[in-house]
């Protein structure tokens, strides 16, 4: 079930006509039943899996809880991080290790004898485990107390709005969200219900109309034109954005209007002034969860040690064996040799490089997240690069723009372009479903060949996504001075008005498929 179809809105209209004619327990359970529906709806047989997921993480809180002795307590820990990351590598990563583990035993001269099992990957497995083990690991820092209520917990871990592509809702903040006494509120009803066609805006007039673009140019690049290529590109970055953040408003609006607040997971992100800003802008509760859980854990700008140093090893180790190209391992040895004589140099430089490795290890491990591919593990390398490169040589940037006197908001729009293009540049490998295709898009752009309008085919399917990157723009810019949620609550005449020119928008540009939002195979 997907948010764009009709069996969802006859889901939710029942749902909301339920709950809120049920009070205390009555409700939660409803939110439970209506969410493992929601979720089964997809395929009835990964139900057993959140399930076993839920009852084994709820049980270990209360051992982590109860127990004072810290082995103990480490042990309960691993057991749950070994479940949870367990099911992704079986039901994630199985096909995708083993089939690259077959490529690497053929490149030694030998041939594996074994058939690889196609597993099916289960939708949202990502978010709901992420959701799950961060609970855990708060629970046993004694961040947050255990929650004792199983409904409550089963719940959470299951709430249907957010369950397959997020936001990532921490324990922290939303199981405290369930003692509150909800009464419907008609505040809430109109800021949630403008979010929420907000983002069916983004998703069916927006991302789905560029889609058609998109998918054309990535299908078979060498038919295309330099010019085809890279409106498909800067399309493509507008669709994932309006794909994945429609998604999240929806979420947001559907709980809000329930009585609970979730975090806000995009904000503008195609105004970042650099790589550090993009991530708190770009899907903020993941970069958030990996900079909390993962990032600080390997030793964070405090440095590192083994870990950091076997993670990177590791993850140049096996696209190596994976090319067998003399270029690349060329690079990657001279990479390593340099970051130990770097190291060798002081304390100082050691702890720079350890925060490096962190840095980068924390992104290529966020790209491997995102899907079982090793485009998707280069799209984090390329982000990781980003980073580092911009901690070496962003401050001297900014002082070569100050020497030419380029006033502040030229800097601001030369920043801003900057992050765009080489973001853009990353996209084409988390598109491309191989490299081959990811490089000969690049290739077709870099060529300038037919690079003009006349040799651009859907003329008017490209203008008309124009238009509504347009329209999406002029809103998100306008709203940083207008506050257009806020405005809605205030005149009843904007609302009205507001509401008919979305719905008006959607039913003219909007593309009714049901298509699946991007990020559910993540």
């Amino acid at each position: 079930m997907v948010f764009n179809s009709l069996e969802f809105l006859a889901f939710i209209v029942v749902f909301f006509l339920l709950y809120f004619n049920l009070k205390g327990r009555f409700r939660l359970w409803l939110c439970l039943i209506a969410s493992y529906f929601f979720y089964g709806m997809w395929d009835w047989r990964f139900l057993g899996l959140i399930a076993v997921s839920t009852v084994i993480d709820y049980q270990l809180g209360l051992k982590l809880e109860n127990e004072n002795n810290d082995v103990k307590r480490k042990n309960y820990l691993i057991i749950s991080m070994m479940m949870n990351l367990g099911f992704l590598a079986v039901f994630k990563y199985f096909n995708f290790f083993a089939d690259s583990f077959a490529v690497m035993v053929e490149g030694l001269g030998m041939v594996p004898s074994w058939n690889t099992l196609k597993i099916i990957l289960p939708v949202g497995i990502s978010f709901y485990t992420f959701q799950s083990m961060s609970y855990s690991i708060d629970v046993y820092k004694r961040a947050i107390p255990v929650e004792r209520d199983f409904i409550k917990f089963a719940t959470f871990i299951a709430f249907f709005p957010q369950l397959v592509a997020g936001p990532i809702v921490r324990a922290s903040e939303f199981l405290p969200q369930f003692d509150r006494e909800i009464k419907w509120n008609w505040d809430r009803f109109i800021s949630g219900t403008g979010q929420i066609l907000w983002g069916f805006f983004k998703k069916v007039a927006v991302a789905d109309s560029l889609s058609l673009v998109v998918d054309n140019a990535f299908f078979d690049p060498m038919v295309h034109s330099s010019m085809q290529l890279a409106i498909g590109v800067i399309f493509y970055y507008f669709q994932i954005y309006c794909d994945f953040s429609g998604y999240s408003d929806i979420a947001i609006g559907l709980a809000r209007i329930m009585g609970y607040d979730f975090p806000d997971n995009f904000r503008t992100p195609y105004f970042s002034k650099d790589f550090s800003e993009f991530w708190t802008r770009w899907h903020i509760t993941l970069s958030s969860w990996l900079r909390d859980y993962l990032y600080i854990s390997l030793g964070g700008n405090r440095g590192g040690g083994f870990g950091s140093v076997f993670f990177i090893l590791v993850f140049m180790a096996i696209p190596i064996a994976l090319t067998r190209s003399w270029i690349i391992i060329g690079a990657c040895a001279a990479l390593i040799i340099g970051t130990w004589l770097y190291m060798k140099q002081g304390d100082k430089n050691r702890k720079t490089a350890y925060n490096y490795m962190n840095l980068m290890n924390t992104m290529l491990l966020g790209g491997l997240w995102h899907g079982a591919s090793w485009v998707f593990v280069f799209w984090g390398f390329l982000h990781g690069g980003y980073l580092v490169v911009q901690r070496l040589i962003g401050p001297y940037f900014g002082a070569f723009m100050r020497f030419l006197r380029i006033p502040k908001f030229g800097q601001a729009g030369i920043n801003i372009a900057i992050v765009y293009f080489f973001t853009c540049l990353a996209w084409v490998f988390f598109r491309a479903p191989d490299f081959t295709i990811a490089m000969e898009v690049i290739n077709g752009i870099a060529s300038f060949e037919n690079f003009n309008w006349a040799n651009v085919t859907n003329k008017f399917g490209i203008a008309s996504g124009f238009m509504l990157i347009g329209m999406l723009l002029f809103v998100e810019i306008t709203d940083l001075k207008v506050n257009y949620a806020g405005l809605l609550q205030r005149s009843p005449a904007f609302r009205v008005v507001s509401f008919a020119t979305i719905l008006w928008i959607i039913a003219f540009f909007g593309t009714f498929g049901a298509n699946a939002f991007i990020y559910f195979q993540f």
